[in-house]
């Protein structure tokens, strides 16, 4: 495994003072990281690879995955790969999830799960475990506590190891990597493009929390207090962030707004509208600030999970948050350019107007829209409407609500390869005891 060199590697990719610690934890050499091949195979026209993979040892913990390798007969591109990375270990359903997805990107595919070692210290798990880590590093000072640093250090690892295996036993070596995981990993996914050059794009899914400082003020003027799904860290006293230096500086490592110039890859944030860990228009307290080409996808109805429940309450599949992933990798690997779309919300007398702009036209175009009385739409149902298309252009008009709150947004269609996938503008949220500001 590489050491020296993604310590210099990362050096001349411009760590500063402010970022230490998350990239002096990833180079430090870990001479116990090691893979081996545990069994090859075929599933539908795909080459699987397992191999048994040691990313490091944490804090004494030895950290191993398994890491899974796709590579489709036929593929037309052979020298990137897309890198998920995901909690448990190997099973039934993530070989076929990794199947169908090099099958659509035409693509080799990589699954990297174990992301976090769990359960550790008394049987903790998620963000039960994060929290403890956290809760270490401020009782001890010891900057190696906090449990993002060992999980962006795994992905790292892992494309040390499947550039060497790709080196030996593929035609072409992986040379760069998008990548994506939801959650806690789509976390990961965000600090370790930070940190690594080799990351040409990412996916980072359900975890629309940069600038948490904010984001945290914000959920409680939206919910009238922070989200209960983050209870695990209001329990250890770390929400509202503590008002000490070392607080501040936890919190300045693990938030990827700390390091938004660095996200110059190209981007796809892939949300659920009514992911109850955060405020439905939490997006829109960064978006402008991450540089670069970037595009979301909101799966309306849909939480933490991407899985839309229609209005009779039946379950369906995170399938449109999945092709928006694999359409945006196959144009990241082929070089098709993406859809241009751009967007602007504003006032228009007694109506609210969103302008959309698209090139090329999307095959079609749609306004989801929802209500509810007050900010918290998080069980808000959401319905859409067809918009007329005009040379790639809509103007849509909305009425203002007479009560309570209405949020919005535009939904374009596109297609690339086979692949049908969806890419939206911001919403925007408008209350009607508040004046709207234009977005």
């Amino acid at each position: 495994m590489r050491s020296a060199s993604l310590y210099t590697a990362l050096l001349a990719f411009g760590a500063i003072a402010a970022h230490a610690d998350l990239f002096s934890y990833v180079a430090a050499p870990d001479p116990e990281a090691s893979w081996s091949v545990v069994s090859k195979s075929e599933q539908n026209r795909c080459e699987v690879t397992v191999l048994k993979f040691k990313s490091q040892v944490w804090q004494g913990i030895p950290w191993e995955h398994d890491l899974v390798l796709f590579r489709p007969k036929g593929a037309d591109v052979n020298d990137k790969m897309f890198l998920l990375n995901n909690g448990g270990s190997l099973k039934a359903d993530s070989l076929q999830q990794g199947v169908s997805f090099a099958l659509m990107t035409k693509a080799p595919v990589a699954a990297l799960l174990g992301i976090p070692k769990q359960p550790l210290f008394d049987g903790k798990k998620e963000d039960d475990l994060i929290a403890e880590t956290f809760v270490r590093f401020l009782d001890t000072k010891d900057d190696k506590w906090p449990l993002l640093f060992p999980m962006v250090k795994s992905l790292v690892k892992a494309m040390d190891a499947i550039q060497e295996y790709s080196a030996k036993e593929w035609p072409k070596r992986i040379e760069k990597f998008a990548v994506g995981g939801a959650s806690k990993r789509g976390w990961t996914s965000w600090l370790t493009a930070a940190v690594d050059p080799r990351v040409m794009a990412i996916t980072p899914m359900v975890i629309d929390v940069l600038k948490m400082p904010e984001q945290m003020k914000h959920q409680v003027e939206c919910f009238g207090a922070p989200s209960e799904q983050i209870r695990p860290y209001i329990a250890r006293g770390l929400v509202p962030i503590p008002d000490t230096a070392d607080a501040h500086r936890l919190w300045e490592w693990i938030d990827p707004w700390t390091y938004r110039a660095r996200y110059t890859m190209p981007k796809l944030v892939v949300l659920g509208n009514n992911d109850r860990y955060w405020s439905t228009d939490a997006l829109n307290l960064y978006w402008d600030a991450l540089p670069g080409a970037k595009w979301i996808n909101y799966t309306p109805n849909a939480g933490h999970n991407l899985v839309p429940v229609d209005a009779q309450g039946a379950k369906g599949t995170p399938s449109r948050a999945l092709q928006a992933a694999a359409a945006f990798v196959r144009h990241q690997f082929t070089g098709q350019p993406m859809p241009e779309i751009s967007w602007k919300h504003e006032d228009a007398g007694n109506k609210l107007r969103l302008t959309v702009n698209s090139r090329p036209a999307p095959k079609e175009m749609s306004l989801w829209r929802c209500a509810g009385k007050t900010k918290d739409l998080r069980n808000a149902r959401w319905e859409s409407r067809s918009v007329e298309v005009k040379e790639g252009k809509a103007e849509i008009l909305e009425a203002r609500p007479e009560e309570g709150v209405i949020c919005y947004y535009a939904d374009c269609g596109y297609e690339i390869d086979g692949i049908a996938y969806n890419l939206c503008t911001q919403v925007r949220m408008v209350d009607s005891n508040e004046p709207a500001a234009s977005k």
